[in-house]
């Protein structure tokens, strides 16, 4: 048994160690510079403020140019080149979103994005020169199922001092992503070989996850056999007849022996969490009867919005927000603006005349809607959180859920359902951000946590959490070019061996 165990561990470092350490050194890398993304705060940075003189035509009207039946999920007013411009997302059970963009001025619909088109958006959204560089359905920095539906991309090269590429969509004509030349560069050994891009598109798109999957199942195999293999070979109580605990003489085999015990289980937890994060065989999927449909309680329809657009941005300037972009919501049948603007302030009001503009929502009313959430459960727990914790916390911007907003206070309602579902909902904007069942609370631990050790208290003891990530990747860096080293010199043996006897039998004939 322990033969095979040897041997199991030998030809898996022969054939994934060079993957190991690409993982660990990328992994560095994204510490720091993370996947290009368009932060919520960058586009509304962005933005001009609204003007009710140049806003808007009756919602019905821009319902009507949208030319699609069916309820919409979301509609924004934002701008587009400097243009109002009313953007609505409906959603298929299955398949993409798919996006319409209406004018605002005069409601005509946006049809289609040609160069002149993205060259003005991206001119708007940073200003300087441009460079057209074509559009693509999808390349290098725009894997990302968000981008879907806004898709085929034009590529613009702004003049500014990073070089930035903005891509805008062809659908609406909005910036959807940015990369400067510091991403671009960076993540070359960053995201892109971490997440296995070269994988990505073409033939291989439809095997990237199993690619991942796999590749990360056979090196938690391989770390974990090799921690168990050094165990074995590590004398914790009579040393070995050269006075050592280890049997290994040779440096490289040495080194491996003792970086392994110190960081093999670091290895192996990084590798296995890795794999956690692409939801093998559906093992986090949930099972909660969450449903949001009756804490909206009605479709987004312009009958639930008596007070006009116009008048709304006019409430909201009064009220000391300048609104860069309007969301409509529902909220238990009625209609709301949202008003955002610069530096994450908000504002939010009924859209009924008589109504002026809040900062956020009652709690208790927040309460009473979220109980229709699971249907046949009751709240156990509601808490107005004040202050982050281990499930609700925000990230850097850079790194993968940097983008999500998650401000304070939040209102976290806990229910007696079988899936243990949870529910957070943001009293700024009436939205319910999301449900978070026993299965995804589990995915929290196995996956975000054991990647990232990204508990709270640790992030905000930086830079401790930056010297602890560091020594950990470290050693598994190191475990993995030992493993290199020692899986060449072994596969430089062994085809050494198998050439000679055919040497000396050539040299015999001669």
């Amino acid at each position: 048994m322990k033969r095979y165990l040897y041997l199991a561990h030998r030809w898996l470092g022969i054939g994934l160690s060079l993957f190991m350490a690409m993982w660990f050194f990328s992994g560095v890398v994204m510490m720091y510079v993370g996947y290009p993304k368009l932060l919520p705060s960058e586009r509304l940075a962005a933005l001009p403020p609204l003007d009710p003189a140049r806003c808007c035509v009756d919602l019905s009207r821009a319902f009507d140019a949208t030319g699609e039946s069916g309820t919409p999920q979301s509609i924004r007013l934002t701008s587009i080149a400097g243009e109002p411009t009313f953007i609505f997302e409906r959603r298929a059970r299955e398949g993409a979103p798919k996006w319409t963009a209406i004018r605002a001025s005069d409601g005509a619909r946006v049809t289609r994005i040609f160069e002149e088109d993205a060259v003005a958006s991206a001119r708007a959204f940073l200003g300087g020169e441009t460079r057209y560089d074509g559009i693509v359905d999808e390349d290098q920095w725009t894997h990302s199922k968000a981008l879907d539906g806004l898709r085929p991309l034009h590529r613009v090269f702004m003049s500014d001092a990073d070089s930035t590429l903005l891509y805008v969509s062809a659908v609406t004509g909005e910036v959807v992503r940015d990369a400067t030349r510091t991403e671009r560069l960076w993540n070359w050994a960053g995201a892109w070989i971490h997440w296995l891009y070269p994988f990505r598109g073409g033939w291989f798109e439809a095997y990237w996850h199993d690619i991942v999957v796999y590749s990360s199942l056979i090196g938690t195999v391989l770390a974990i056999t090799g921690l168990v293999v050094g165990i074995m070979r590590w004398r914790f109580r009579a040393p070995y007849k050269t006075g050592a605990r280890t049997p290994y003489r040779e440096g490289m085999m040495k080194w491996h022996h003792i970086v392994g015990l110190i960081g093999g289980a670091t290895a192996a937890t990084f590798v296995f969490s890795g794999m956690m994060s692409m939801n093998p065989w559906k093992i986090f999927e949930t099972k909660s009867a969450f449903d949001a449909k009756a804490y909206y309680g009605g479709a987004l329809a312009p009958k639930r919005f008596r007070l006009s657009i116009a008048e709304a941005l006019k409430k909201f300037s009064n009220d000391g927000l300048a609104a860069r972009e309007l969301e409509l919501r529902v909220i238990d049948g009625a209609g709301y603006y949202v008003a955002l603007g610069g530096g994450d302030a908000t504002r939010i009001l009924r859209a009924e005349p008589e109504a002026a503009p809040a900062f956020m929502l009652p709690p208790d009313e927040l309460k009473r809607l979220g109980a229709r959430l699971v249907p046949g459960a009751k709240i156990t727990a509601a808490t107005v959180m004040e202050t982050y914790d281990f499930y609700y916390f925000a990230r850097a911007p850079h790194t993968m859920h940097g983008d999500v907003d998650k401000r304070l206070p939040v209102l976290r309602l806990e229910f007696d359902d079988a899936a243990g579902s949870w529910a957070h909902i943001d009293p700024h904007t009436g939205a319910v951000l999301g449900k978070l069942d026993a299965a995804r609370r589990t995915s929290r631990w196995l996956f975000a946590f054991l990647h990232s050790w990204d508990a709270p208290a640790l992030l905000a003891a930086r830079p401790l959490w930056d010297v602890f990530m560091l020594a950990l990747n470290g050693a598994g860096f190191a475990l993995s070019v030992t493993g290199i080293v020692i899986g060449w010199r072994r596969l430089k043996r062994k085809f050494g061996e198998r050439r000679a006897p055919a040497l000396t039998g050539a040299a015999r004939e001669a």
